[in-house]
């Protein structure tokens, strides 16, 4: 079969990463976590004190401090997926929290931070061979992607989806406040100025508000065998 490139957007919380990895391990392709890049660099600001008190971000700071961000990843083999590194510091479960949740859409927003990270998975997906999730993979970042799906679920599955995760994690959260922040991204990702979130005109379309995981990823590997058989 021929490598192609895979883009999969969607909403916040609606298991995109989960099957992005999934199939990316099950087909021996290359997997890109973009949202966990934009959750490293936000993460970055709230440790260099680069939110106002208002929660708005001192871009003029943060882009005066780009060029120390460097976001890798490495193959975890307990996990059978990678992990995300923010300078060489493993910071997977950390760019997870609620305070990194609320503040990541401002960040990623920013266009200078967009396009630095849009470079940076353009680069990775040069050759083909790759499973990249996100909100503008197959609209920005590989426009010509041979596969593109667009993920969807309910706000209250996505919260509840969320909430359970951060529950088993041992980290503290309230299902209100997940919810209050599914919605509030949803607008934010949908209305920013640079590369918004939307559903390219190719793209499939899965709501997987009631699948389980493993009927997502067998729809998923369907339409890989699908369009790579092509």
């Amino acid at each position: 079969m021929k490598k192609i490139t895979i883009a999969i957007d969607g909403h916040s919380s609606c298991g995109k990463s989960t099957m992005a990895k999934d199939l990316a391990r099950r087909i021996g392709y290359v997997y890109v976590d973009t949202g966990a890049m934009y959750r490293a660099v936000t993460l970055f600001a709230l440790r260099n004190n680069l939110f106002n008190e208002d929660d708005t971000v001192k871009t003029d700071e943060l882009e005066k401090r780009i060029p120390e961000i460097s976001i890798t990843f490495q193959f975890n083999p307990e996990t059978g997926r990678p992990d995300t590194y923010l300078n060489g510091e493993l910071v997977e479960q950390v760019i997870r929290s609620l305070e990194v949740s609320n503040h990541v859409s401002a960040v990623s927003a920013i266009p200078f931070v967009r396009t630095e990270m849009v470079a940076q998975q353009q680069a990775m997906g040069q050759e083909g061979g790759i499973v990249m999730d996100g909100r503008d993979i197959g609209t920005t970042v590989f426009p010509n992607a041979e596969l593109k799906v667009f993920v969807t679920a309910s706000a209250e599955v996505r919260a509840q989806r969320r909430f359970k995760e951060l529950e088993e994690k041992g980290m503290p959260a309230d299902f209100d406040d997940i919810l209050q922040n599914v919605i509030d991204r949803d607008y934010q990702d949908s209305h920013r100025e640079v590369s918004p979130l939307r559903q390219a005109d190719d793209a499939l379309l899965l709501d997987n508000s009631n699948l389980t995981i493993p009927e997502q990823n067998e729809w998923l590997y369907e339409q890989y065998l699908r369009v790579a058989g092509e």
